[in-house]
C-alpha cells in the first residue's frame, strides 16, 4: 500500500519535536486537524466526493484553495491544510491553514457541470466558510471563474454580499490583479534570492528544468527565460521536451495552450516526466503534483538545487537522502506562498473597501516574499547548514503556532 502524504508530515514532526523538545501535547495540537468536513455532491445521479478541511485558526481564519482532481483523498486535503497553517505562518499572514478538494476529472466535463459542481460544493459547505471564518482560493485545475460561480453561490445562501469569503476572483467582482501569477512571481523572486545567497551570482549560465507546465509552470518558465537563465526542459502531464541549448518557452506555451499538450509540435528530444526529473541540471523546479522524488528514484536525481512550487513532491524518505547528498531543497510552504501574499492583499481589499495602487502592493509583495526568504536562509546560516531548510522553515512556522496556542490557553 503506498504511503500516505500525511506520515510524510508525521514524520517530519516527530524529527522537530526532538530538536526541539516538544511535548506530545505540542505536536497533537499540529497533528489534529480542527475540523474535518466531507460532503458527497450529486451530479447527474452520480456522487462525488468532497472535502473542506480547516486545520487551525490559531493565527485567523482559515485559508487555502480548492483543488478539482480525480485523485483528491481525504489525506491528500489533509496534508494541503497543514501546509497552508505552516506557510500563512511561515510569511506572517494572519491566517490558519485549510484546503478544500473534489475529486473527479474536471477535464472531462463541460463548463455547464463545471459550474454545478462549484456551486454545489458551497451549498455542501458554505457553513464553514466565511471572511472570518475559512477563505477559499483557487488551486489545481480551478480558476477565478469557478471563484465567480462559488462567490456568487454563496452570497445567494447567505443573503448578503461578501467579497472577502473567497479569493482569486475576477477583477469585475472584486478581484486583485497581482493574483493571476502570484505563485510563480513570489517563486521568481525567491529564486532570485537564492541564486545571490545560497548558489552565487558567479555560477550564471544555470540551467533549469521545470516539471509541470500549468498556469504556476509555464509562467516561471516565462519569468526565467525573460531573465536570461536557461530553461532546458519542460513537461506537462504527457511528457515532455529537452533541448540543452534552451528551449523557446513563448513557442512552447502557446503550443501547451492550443493543444493541451506542451510536446505535441516538437520535433527535438521528447522526455517523460520522470526522464525530466533525472535530469543533469542545475536546478529542478518542481511544479506539478506531490511525491514526485521518492526512494525509488532519488538516487538517479542530478540536480544540485530542487525548488518546490508544488506542493509536497519530495517524500520524506527522499529529502533525507538528498540532503546527505548535499542537495539543497527549497521548500514548497516558502516557494509558493506568492499566491496566498496575494490573496491576502485581495481579502483586505474586501474587507475595507480600500483598493490600494497596484504599485504600492507589488512593492509589499516582493519584500515580503524577501523577508520571508531572509529570515530562513538566515537560521540556516546559524545552524551552520546542518539542518535542511524545510525543517527550519517549519519550526519557524510551528514556533508562532504554538505560541498563538499557548497565549489563547489551549496549551
Amino acid at each position: 500500500m503506498a504511503t500516505k502524504i500525511f506520515d510524510n508530515i508525521l514524520r517530519r514532526l516527530e524529527d522537530i519535536q526532538k530538536i526541539e523538545k516538544l511535548s506530545d501535547k505540542e505536536i497533537e495540537l499540529l497533528s489534529i486537524p480542527k475540523r474535518i468536513s466531507k460532503d458527497e455532491l450529486n451530479i447527474d445521479g452520480k456522487k462525488i466526493l468532497a472535502w473542506r478541511i480547516l486545520f487551525s485558526d490559531a493565527l485567523g481564519p482559515g485559508k487555502g484553495g480548492i483543488r478539482f482532481h480525480p485523485n483528491v483523498s481525504e489525506d491528500e486535503v489533509k496534508s494541503l491544510s497543514f501546509w497552508m497553517m505552516i506557510k500563512n505562518s511561515l510569511v506572517d499572514l494572519p491566517y490558519g491553514g485549510a484546503k478544500g478538494g473534489v475529486k473527479f476529472n474536471p477535464k472531462e466535463v463541460d463548463s455547464e457541470t463545471l459550474q454545478e459542481i462549484s456551486r454545489k460544493f458551497v451549498d455542501g459547505f458554505f457553513n464553514v466558510l466565511g471572511q472570518d471564518i475559512d477563505i477559499p482560493a483557487p488551486d489545481v485545475y480551478t480558476n477565478s471563474q469557478i471563484m465567480a460561480w462559488m462567490l456568487d453561490e454563496y452570497e445567494k445562501k447567505v443573503g448578503h454580499h461578501e467579497p472577502g469569503m473567497i479569493t482569486g476572483k475576477p477583477l469585475e467582482l472584486q478581484g486583485c490583479s497581482l493574483r493571476d501569477d502570484a505563485t510563480a512571481k513570489g517563486a521568481f523572486i525567491v529564486i532570485k534570492e537564492v541564486v545571490k545567497d545560497l548558489i552565487g551570482e558567479q555560477k550564471k549560465e544555470l540551467t533549469f528544468a521545470i516539471q509541470g507546465f500549468g498556469n504556476a509552470g509555464q509562467n516561471i518558465a516565462r519569468m526565467l527565460n525573460e531573465s536570461g537563465f536557461k530553461v532546458v526542459a519542460v513537461s506537462d502531464s504527457k511528457g515532455g521536451v529537452h533541448d540543452e541549448k534552451g528551449l523557446d518557452i513563448k513557442g512552447l506555451s502557446k503550443v501547451k495552450n492550443e493543444k493541451k499538450e506542451v510536446s505535441a509540435d516538437f520535433n527535438g528530444r521528447k522526455v517523460s516526466n520522470e526522464e525530466l526529473l533525472e535530469l543533469k541540471v542545475d536546478v529542478l523546479v518542481l511544479a506539478a503534483l506531490e511525491n514526485q522524488i521518492t526512494k525509488e528514484n532519488v538516487d538517479r536525481i542530478q540536480s544540485e538545487y530542487i525548488i518546490e512550487i508544488a506542493n509536497g513532491p519530495i517524500t520524506y524518505d527522499a529529502d533525507k537522502i538528498l540532503f546527505n547528498k548535499g542537495v539543497k531543497i527549497i521548500p514548497d510552504i516558502l516557494v509558493n506562498a506568492g499566491g496566498v501574499v496575494a490573496s491576502y492583499f485581495e481579502w483586505t481589499q474586501n474587507r475595507t473597501g480600500n483598493i490600494l495602487d497596484e504599485k504600492y502592493l507589488e512593492g509589499l509583495f516582493e519584500s515580503k516574499m524577501i523577508s520571508s526568504w531572509k529570515k530562513v536562509f538566515s537560521f540556516f546560516q546559524e545552524k551552520q547548514e546542518r539542518i535542511d531548510l524545510r525543517t527550519l522553515s517549519y519550526i519557524l512556522a510551528i514556533k508562532k503556532i504554538l505560541s498563538a496556542e499557548r497565549l489563547r490557553g489551549n496549551l
